[in-house]
């Protein structure tokens, strides 16, 4: 009967199998570059990366102990406002040596408000472990950042359950979690975790994780209470006597490890013919999965994690170090290397080609820009070529970056992430070049896909402190959008604008400015950052646009449309929301993502987004607005640079005559956790705040869906530890449904206007006694009701 299911289920899914594959996959080492891995750790704020990063620092030798995000000791937060907050800001890179793995680690920051490192980071990594906080499952950035890492298509990931050893926490219901939220469709534990070696304690509920089971190596690793760790081997027979030998008698668990082992081998099989036949060949006994040797799993597992037709599952504890070793051994196993996903012409010994993903500032290094190189080797002392701005670089000193940490190298090869000094002009998405190659093959002279900034939502007048400080602050302000392109300046009526991406991002921002650039400077109001859109239909009509340049008039003839997003349409981020099309109704790319700055493309797409920016009607940025160019013309000896003024033009006298269109406005997702006695005044709050309850949940009870994930991935064919593997969390679930149980919590889910939340937190204190805490994430753009729209031009001066 076995059989008999298993190649049902395979025939099923043999469309997978077969596939093509724009990118090939290399699953066996071949060189030092098969053994790089370019990771990152992302998760919901307090998930436990910092302190997953420490630990792995940790045992990988190169911090004698950990360090503490509560003591400020970490390794990778060394920024005084990151240690002060106990948060991470910005991204960290460190290189961790394991074995025959080279990690280049990113620990990023969980808060939407720094979005935009996450972003970068995403761009040039190969694969990424995803947190998920056991006591609360996926949580709301947590679905962000997965949405982060599939716009530049990470190609592998694996998550790790954290925080086991908290009480409450349940891996069965994180596991489920993946499936309501559709992170994943196949999520396959490959580590069960064990609460208690004393099966006295899951009888009396006690929270913890002593212990986990590898099912891939079939062995126990065990922590004594001192940190130390011991791996076992587990027996070959289904004979649970033998098991006995390691577990006390009458362990929880024991009956429930080799239906795990037997499920990961099937579900793994479903993806493997290879495996699929040994599977069939074993003998029909309870225990012959158990020898099926790891070696013979691993590569499968590889595979199928590099095709994304898998997503890993671990767990433990970062806290108390235990599974760091596993999240090691099986990143080294499982994730891409930079030879996994290479395109076609990206080799060591092509020509050179790295992408700039951050920029920082440092007073005493001066301009660091990170790169990652996508061909060839990059040597001190080299000049470089700027695709995008077309600009000539000249490197003085190449660093592998240590957190705040620097050790100076004689070059960077392919495949590897580290820091250029020198360089004055690049910016984050700049793609360079070796200068030699510069004039040479055309795909080597296309830039690389660029890294979008997410939309700002709030912003803040900044008023300099005396008419001499005027100068020194405009150039604070140009250098800090360097270093964090999510930043977005303007002037309206002779006030400087900083746009960001909430108030936490502008207090960060109002720091850097005076401690790194010393700029002297007050902050006013904090104001929320409204768009317009357009509700008219302008269609396209060949219009003329002139200009003299060098004596000489040159005309340009150009036809654009102009109409409102439709339902099934989605805007670009890198036009602001907006939809761009060319000619032949392709989206446009960003201005500065094309190679050739020359292209007409190019100078269209630059006028059309300057156009956009600010509206003819109200001076705000125009979002879900859909433009295409229809028809354009260019005398032979007129530069392609003109059409950015002519459709730049165009484009504001079309808007002109469409009208004012409806005011969209920034909305937020609350997630609101408070006792039930207070849970009738926060809902009431949330409603006279314009805000909607979407659902309303019990703290304890299994993960719920909002609306936007829509129906849950089916449980069929995926392994759903039982309750008795979380004994907490069990017991957790038991006494608030007992009638007699102390307050109860309860979870509020709704969306409201960002501009009515802005002092939520004093507000929520108030509200709950001090006992309520919220998580707030940014939920888009939502066209407003007239008599809002009528507010909120009377806030901006415009009624």
């Amino acid at each position: 009967m076995l059989r008999c299911y298993l190649v049902l289920r395979c025939s099923a899914r043999n469309a997978i199998l077969r596939a093509p594959f724009l990118r090939f996959f290399a699953s066996v080492p071949r060189n030092e570059t098969s053994n790089i891995r370019n990771m990152a750790l992302v998760a919901h704020i307090d998930s436990g990366k910092t302190t997953l990063t420490e630990s792995i620092l940790h045992k990988s030798s190169y911090i004698l102990s950990p360090g503490s995000v509560d003591s400020g000791s970490t390794t990778t937060d060394f920024l005084p406002a990151e240690r002060e907050r106990g948060i991470t800001i910005q991204s960290a890179s460190i290189p961790v040596k394991w074995k025959n793995w080279t990690f280049n680690l990113v620990d990023t920051p969980g808060h939407a408000d720094f979005g935009m490192e996450v972003e970068s980071a995403s761009r040039v990594v190969d694969g990424a472990v995803v947190l998920i906080d056991s006591v609360e499952g996926v949580e709301a950035q947590t679905k962000g950042v997965w949405r982060q890492l599939s716009r530049y298509d990470v190609a592998t990931r694996m998550v790790f359950m954290n925080k086991l050893d908290r009480a409450g926490a349940s891996f069965k219901s994180s596991l489920l979690s993946l499936l309501t939220h559709k992170l994943h469709a196949n999520p396959l534990a490959i580590i069960l975790p064990v609460a208690s070696m004393n099966p006295k304690n899951y009888a009396r509920a006690e929270p913890g994780v002593e212990a986990l089971v590898d099912l891939v190596k079939w062995e126990l690793w065990k922590w004594t209470d001192n940190g130390e760790r011991s791996v076992h081997p587990l027996p070959l027979a289904a004979d649970t006597c033998e098991l006995a030998e390691i577990f006390p008698t009458g362990h929880p668990i024991i009956p429930h490890l080799i239906p795990a082992r037997t499920a990961l081998l099937e579900n793994l099989a479903m993806f493997s013919e290879d495996l699929m036949e040994q599977l069939l060949g074993l003998p029909s006994t309870p225990s012959s999965y158990l020898h099926v040797e790891s070696k013979d799993i691993i590569p499968h597992l590889r595979k199928a994690t590099l095709r994304n037709q898998v997503l890993p599952v671990l767990c433990g504890s970062a806290t108390k170090s235990i599974g760091t070793e596993l999240v090691m051994e099986y990143a080294g196993n499982l994730l891409a290397s930079p030879l996994d996903v290479r395109l076609q012409a990206e080799s060591a010994d092509a020509p050179l080609r790295l992408l700039a993903w951050k920029v920082a500032w440092d007073k005493r290094r001066g301009w660091m820009t990170f790169v990652r190189v996508y061909s060839g080797t990059l040597k001190r002392q080299s000049t470089i070529h700027n695709v995008n701005t077309g600009q000539k670089e000249k490197v003085t000193k190449l660093l592998l970056l240590y957190a705040s940490e620097a050790e100076e190298v004689d070059s960077l090869p392919y495949g590897s992430v580290g820091v250029l000094l020198g360089l004055k002009h690049t910016r984050t998405g700049d793609t360079l070049v070796d200068t030699r190659s510069s004039g040479g093959s055309a795909s080597f002279q296309t830039s690389l896909r660029g890294v979008i900034p997410p939309p700002a939502v709030m912003s803040v007048s900044v008023i300099p402190n005396s008419h001499s400080d005027l100068e020194p602050v405009q150039e604070a302000l140009h250098s800090l959008i360097r270093t964090d392109p999510s930043v977005r300046i303007d002037t309206q009526e002779g006030q400087i604008l900083v746009h960001g991406l909430g108030a936490l991002h502008l207090e960060i921002i109002e720091g850097r400015l005076k401690d790194e650039w010393d700029a002297k400077f007050e902050f006013g109001n904090r104001q929320v950052s409204y768009r317009e859109s357009t509700s008219s239909i302008v269609s396209p009509k060949l219009e003329e646009w002139s200009t003299e340049i060098a004596g000489k008039v040159m005309t340009v003839k150009l036809a654009l449309s102009v109409a409102p997003l439709g339902e099934d349409e989605e805007g670009d981020p890198a036009f602001d929301g907006n939809l761009v099309l060319g000619i032949q109704g392709q989206s446009l790319k960003a201005p500065d993502s094309y190679s050739d700055q020359l292209d007409p493309m190019a100078n269209l797409a630059r006028g059309i987004a300057s156009a956009l920016s600010s509206s003819p009607h109200t001076s705000l940025p125009l979002s879900h607005v859909k433009v295409q160019v229809t028809r354009y013309s260019l005398r032979r000896d007129a530069p392609p640079s003109i059409l950015t003024g002519a459709s730049s033009y165009i484009l504001r006298s079309k808007l002109k005559e469409a009208g004012m269109g409806p005011i969209l406005e920034p909305f937020v997702k609350l997630k609101v956790s408070v006792y039930e006695d207070t849970l009738g005044k926060v809902v009431k709050d949330i409603a006279e705040s314009g805000g909607e309850v979407v659902d309303l949940a019990s703290d304890a009870g299994s993960p719920t869906a909002t609306e936007e994930d829509g129906d849950p991935y089916p449980t069929d064919g995926v392994y759903i530890p039982p309750d008795e593997l979380s004994p907490s969390s069990a017991s957790s679930r038991a006494s608030s449904s007992a009638s007699n149980a102390p307050r109860a919590k309860r979870t509020i889910h709704a969306i409201a206007p960002l501009s009515r939340m802005l002092d939520y937190s004093t507000r929520l204190r108030a509200l709950s006694a001090g006992h309520g805490s919220f998580d707030m994430i940014n939920a888009g753009f939502q066209e407003v009701a007239e008599p809002r729209k009528i507010e909120i031009l009377r806030e901006i001066g415009r009624a």
